[in-house]
């Protein structure tokens, strides 16, 4: 199953720019870490927006979970890098009960299952 409403999808720039390639987040700094080892910066922080929209495009969901705020969607798989690796990585997209619109949540590495 592909997320839904896929063709609305988006993600917010502060999610990329404030937290996922933020150095000083006390979070996002561990997160920054990891994607800048495959070429995504601050600078170019769109290329991260383009790789995870695509990565919803080119990929299932995994898994769903259903609250009373919404349903979180899971896509797992390679994420392609500015570098030409494809890191395998964890999405979640969320959808708030009642909206037709999907929102990118956070990105995280996954590891491959052998």
């Amino acid at each position: 199953m592909k997320l839904p409403d896929l063709e609305h999808a988006f993600v917010r720039p502060e999610k990329i720019t404030r937290y996922l390639l933020s150095e000083e987040h006390p979070v996002g700094r561990h997160k920054a870490k990891f994607f800048s080892r495959f070429g995504f910066s601050l600078p170019l922080w769109r290329y991260l927006e383009t790789a995870l929209l695509n990565h919803a495009i080119q990929h299932d969901v995994a898994q769903v979970e259903t609250t009373p705020f919404g349903t979180s969607y899971m896509i797992d798989g390679p994420l392609l890098a500015p570098d030409g690796r494809a890191p395998q990585v964890r999405t979640v997209w969320f959808m708030e009960t009642g909206q037709t619109t999907p929102y990118f949540v956070t990105a995280y590495p996954v590891k491959r299952a052998r």
